[in-house]
């Protein structure tokens, strides 16, 4: 709580610093406008006037085209209308469970996908389900193309389910009961899937806090989950790059909503919302979206009407269901405080037991990366509460596509959203922290493409660099909320009487029909004479058009682009004004005091943490455990120290330990949380860790083989130098012997690399090989070379610096050290090792480990 001096310094430095700030950001906007300009297209044609007529026949022919594909348009939002606007899947599906049925009835109904001709489902695999945004729009966005979330959960062979919901919401649904459904939801995908894991649920947008209303209430049915641009911290954003995030307090507070609810008779339009998404963007609302769909109008009509029936199709919410969005998301920021109420119970996030993924986009101006992520920091203040409460959370971010991208595009479906999928198989086997997902692309010899996913442990701590002001600026956030809750007293008290009584059903749906989002789509339709006479027009045209690109056209899009960058100097004038007029109004309201008791704790500058677990209780426990136990330590004492995490020999590697004799007798749940245990205790007491593993198996021989079936697993996998490694001297240290099998690897790795060293590299042996003993991954192929370093130089200087200080990680001197007691080793054991253990031969170990044969 800031002091009454500190306060007062507050008072003096405000305004100026406000003054600045937007001076600063007018200066940054016009910099970028007159950066943006170009000078104007030169006139290149020999004959100008055969130019201008042919630019002006096709500009004639293109806008009769453009005008009824905006006819079209109007069609297809009154034929959605007229058939109750169905979910818009491009998936075929049917009907599981209707929640409109229920004790306490929603809107909603369960939906399982039909896959589509040629793919195959494994009822045994996790199934999907997945929750789209109810902001406005109906549901179908995360099934929105082939190359989607559904498609590429489809594609690995799983059950896709999907929450659809309808137009209307029942007379007296509330959020809680929507929570309610979608945990019935769960429980029928559970009972239908009996061996498979826990359902992945999937939540997009503002279907991500639905997820995680869902999570908290019922932990124990969900497995995983995977949040899309889901905005939790609504106060968190960035100064000068988030407007929305300032737009409960400019509306003043809740009030407004109650408002729009009581002149809708009671429900609350999704088109309010639609609204104010397009006046984000004026630039793209109203000059470039349309003017792309004028340049490309031969081919572009069909995305464009996709698109359109969808962003046309307006949901409705009751005015219970609004009223609890906006006074514990938007202005109250209550679910990442542990505040928001429902049924007889509080949601609290931190009951959520299920690994995450979140998706966000430095790019996306609805939900920045710091509204996506910062409730990790809220709830986790630093990186031994988040490991002591065992959860998982991995941190993915696109550097440049907007919000909708991050759903309909097909580049980051294909990308970003298939690699979530390979990660969700393994995510469970990750030791409890903080990751980020990084995801590069490697070129084979033949020119195809593949991703390749990579996990890097982070430090909670470090989320703090994502907000300036050290989140200073979210304090006048809690003015917002208490004056909110006055002007929500003073407008119930005075003010809905004389409103809500007023307006009847009649009223409320006329008042719909003639928004302005609804009138620019039905207004020019085939029930406007005008468009249906510019129907036969267009007819007329499409039979004798010849699609051309004129010489004159460039001025077209030059005029165009200018129109564009003006309106994005006015957008960010305006938003400059807006954070001014914010600060100005809640800013001196804070200092006075005003809020301060809705300060929230992860705000206050002196919070108190305690130690998250009992360090006498857990180094007690580490002697203590079976063989299964013995196992994973090792495992997880391997894997400790390497720069990173790659996701595919991550489920590789699971795949084959999971056929261990130990891990046949347990159910996976139990794996994963033995695994997660052991994890702790690697991290928390390393070296005690190593010291005490030999307890935890019978006899010496049960020991060798464990170490034996470890190496046999390592080696089995492509570019495994530094985790056999770690291996080899975790064998020195516990059995006081380097192990021949393991300097079989080592040496059988090291023949690998030499046997593709490039042709320039083998002219002189004396570099290369040093350069082998003491830079493992530097001797591959100029093909994997610069991904590979890519991935080890860039991810592992912050791991090493920010993780826990217990952390060991794998130097080149260790893994120097590794291969030359390899080389010191006798060659016949390692021999006869390799040749009698039922491993993989040398040539095809040098198949797989050669990143130029990659399928």
């Amino acid at each position: 709580m800031p002091t009454q001096s500190e306060r007062l310094a507050v008072a003096t430095t405000l305004p100026l610093k406000l003054a600045l700030q937007w001076q600063r950001r007018v200066a940054e906007t016009l910099h970028k406008w007159w950066e943006v300009q170009a000078p104007p297209p030169h006139a290149l044609a020999s004959n100008p006037i055969a130019a201008a007529w042919d630019y002006w026949t096709d500009s004639v022919e293109r806008q009769v085209l453009f005008w009824d594909t905006l006819r079209q348009r109007g069609d297809n939002f009154l034929e959605h209308e007229k058939a109750g606007k169905p979910p818009l899947l491009h998936f075929d599906y049917e009907l599981v469970l209707d929640a409109r049925t229920f004790a306490r009835p929603v809107n909603y109904a369960l939906a399982r996908i039909v896959p589509p001709a040629g793919v195959a489902v494994d009822e045994r695999k996790r199934p999907y389900v997945i929750i789209d945004p109810r902001a406005g729009h109906g549901p179908g966005i995360g099934g929105f193309k082939d190359d989607s979330e559904v498609g590429m959960a489809l594609r690995e062979g799983h059950p896709v389910y999907f929450c659809v919901f309808f137009p209307q919401p029942m007379p007296g649904q509330r959020l809680e009961d929507v929570t309610l459904a979608e945990a019935d939801f769960l429980r029928e995908v559970i009972r239908r899937h009996p061996e498979s894991p826990k359902p992945a649920l999937v939540g997009n947008c503002q279907g991500g806090w639905a997820a995680m209303l869902v999570a908290a209430h019922a932990p124990e049915l969900v497995g995983a989950m995977v949040m899309a641009g889901a905005p939790v911290s609504y106060w968190a954003g960035s100064d000068g790059k988030n407007p929305m995030r300032y737009a409960g307090g400019m509306l003043g507070g809740a009030w407004s909503a109650l408002l729009a609810a009581d002149l809708g008779g009671g429900l609350f339009d999704g088109a309010y919302l639609v609204d104010n998404f397009e006046n984000l963007d004026p630039a793209n609302t109203l000059v470039k979206k349309n003017h792309h769909l004028y340049d490309q109008i031969d081919t572009e009509p069909p995305r464009y009407l996709d698109f359109e029936r969808w962003w046309g199709g307006y949901f409705l919410m009751n005015e219970e269901e609004i009223r609890w969005i906006v006074e514990n998301l938007f202005v109250g920021n209550n679910l990442t405080e542990g505040q928001a109420i429902g049924r007889n119970e509080i949601y609290d996030l931190r009951k959520i037991r299920a690994p995450m993924v979140v998706f966000a986009s430095l790019g996306d101006n609805i939900t920045p990366p710091q509204q996506a992520i910062n409730w990790v920091l809220d709830l986790y203040p630093d990186t031994d509460s988040l490991k002591a409460s065992g959860q998982v959370i991995v941190g993915l971010a696109h550097k440049t596509t907007g919000h909708l991208g991050i759903f309909v595009s097909a580049k980051i479906a294909r990308r970003e959203h298939a690699q979530i999928v390979e990660l969700l198989q393994v995510i469970e086997t990750l030791s409890p922290g903080l990751y980020q997902l990084d995801i590069h692309d490697e070129t084979a010899p033949d020119g195809t493409v593949r991703h390749v996913a990579e996990l890097t442990e982070r430090s909670v701590e470090e989320l703090r660099g994502l907000q300036r002001e050290q989140r200073r600026d979210e304090l006048p956030f809690a003015a917002v909320e208490a004056l909110s809750k006055l002007g929500v007293s003073v407008y119930t008290t005075l003010v809905r009487p004389w409103i809500a009584p007023f307006v009847t059903e009649d009223m409320a749906k006329l008042g719909r029909a003639f928004h302005p989002l609804r009138v620019q789509h039905w207004g020019w339709s085939s029930l406007n004479p005008l468009a249906k006479l510019n129907q036969h027009a267009a007819d007329y045209v499409r039979q004798l058009r010849t699609p051309r690109d004129p010489e004159w056209r460039q001025w077209e899009r030059y005029l165009v682009g200018q129109n564009a960058a003006a309106l994005d100097v006015y957008r960010d004038v305006r938003d400059a004004n807006t954070e001014l007029a914010f600060f100005n109004l809640y800013g001196p309201a804070a200092v006075s005091g005003i809020g301060n008791d809705l300060i929230p704790d992860y705000l206050e500058r002196q919070r108190q943490t305690t130690s998250p677990w009992n360090d006498a209780e857990l180094l007690a426990s580490l002697p203590h455990g079976d063989l299964l136990d013995g196992v994973l330590r090792i495992a997880v004492l391997v894997q400790r120290g390497l720069p990173s995490i790659n996701v595919e020999r991550r489920q590789a590697a699971y795949e084959w330990i999971a056929q261990h004799p130990a891990l046949q007798r347990v159910s996976m749940d139990e794996v994963n949380a033995r695994f997660q245990r052991q994890s702790l205790l690697a991290w928390r007491f390393p070296a005690e860790a190593r010291k005490t593993l030999p307890g935890l198996f019978p006899d010496e021989a049960a020991l060798k083989q464990a170490f034996a079936t470890i190496t046999e697993m390592v080696r089995s996998l492509p570019a495994a130098k530094e985790a056999l490694a770690n291996l080899a001297l975790l064998q020195t240290e516990v059995l006081g012997t380097f192990e021949p099998i393991t300097a079989a690897a080592i040496a059988e790795e090291a023949e690998v690399e030499a046997a593709f060293k490039p042709a320039a590299a083998a002219a002189q042996p004396a570099a290369p090989a040093k350069a082998t003993a003491t830079k493992p991954r530097a001797a591959r192929t100029p093909a994997a070379k610069a991904p590979a370093a890519k991935a080890t130089t860039a991810t592992a200087k912050p791991a090493a610096g920010k993780r826990a200080p217990a952390k060991e990680p794998v130097t080149k001197t260790r893994a120097g050290q590794a291969k030359q007691q390899a080389d010191v080793a006798p060659k016949a054991k390692p021999a006869a090792a390799r040749s009698g253990n039922g491993s993989k031969p040398a040539t095809s170990r040098a198949r797989t480990s050669n990143p130029n044969a990659k399928e």
